[in-house]
């Protein structure tokens, strides 16, 4: 049943993503309240690497937001310490150690996530990420974290990205500008995120984890001249969950 359809304020989550092996949608979680275990493959600690991390902390976000318990685990490579360095630098909460996955708890579901051309195990269903690559490649990366994590969102995670200058110009414009706005917003009455709003926002996320439409939702809230700002400032918050860019950090601050 269509999101809008349901009850808004209140309906269940159902996430439903795109299984790489037969390019099938299915439920991420099948069962209500049943575990769902979500492994990360990512062998090395560059660009394409975070990016897997990313998207599988997205998902787990996702979940959550549904009510589903999860089991988030990292299979990595031999420079593992540094992919977790870098992955807690842009948000991504912390995965356990994937060594003994037998230890499971009877989970429901297992995704796994990984680059296309990354081996996996053949149980559960898997979520490939296209890669993601540097402008300059071999060269330090001191892009500020918050704004890497918006221009790897700002793609579908089956598109490949490449940071060019212009992509990250236009993440950090973003960035500073929502999350002036949304200091701006707080400072007016609070008002419920509108049911309509919520309903675009799960539409676009349950959607195979459609990250670029919900940030294209987040740009009419906006623009839109029909709602009030404590309406604004709720929606952002709450989506910020699935996001993660810390778009409350300026409340407070001067204008």
């Amino acid at each position: 049943m269509p999101a809008r359809a349901r009850s808004p304020a209140y309906a269940r989550l159902v996430l439903r993503i795109i299984d790489a092996r037969t390019g099938e949608p299915v439920d991420a979680a099948p069962a209500r309240r049943g575990l769902t275990r979500v492994e990360a493959h990512a062998p090395g600690f560059d660009t394409a690497d975070l990016r897997v991390l990313l998207v599988a902390d997205v998902l787990v976000r996702t979940l959550e937001l549904g009510g589903t318990p999860v089991w988030a685990l990292l299979t990595g490579g031999r420079r593992q310490a540094e992919l977790r360095a870098r992955a807690t630098e842009l948000g991504i909460r912390p995965f356990e150690d994937s060594t003994d996955v037998s230890a499971g708890l009877g989970e429901a579901q297992v995704i796994h996530v990984s680059g296309e051309s990354g081996a996996v195990s053949t149980d559960g269903v898997r979520v490939d990420v296209a890669p993601a690559h540097p402008e300059h490649p071999g060269t330090p990366d001191d892009t500020d974290p918050a704004v890497l994590r918006l221009a790897l969102l700002a793609r579908h995670h089956d598109t490949p990205v490449r940071l060019e200058t212009a992509v990250l110009d236009e993440a950090r414009a973003t960035l500073t500008r929502w999350r002036r706005a949304v200091a701006r917003w707080a400072q007016s009455p609070s008002r419920p995120v509108p049911d309509e709003v919520r309903g675009r926002l799960r539409d676009a996320w349950e959607d195979d984890l459609d990250v670029p439409r919900v940030l294209d939702v987040l740009r009419q809230v906006e623009t839109d001249p029909d709602l009030p700002d404590g309406a604004r400032f709720e929606t952002y918050a709450y989506v910020d969950r699935l996001l993660g860019l810390d778009l409350t950090r300026d409340l407070g601050s001067p204008s």
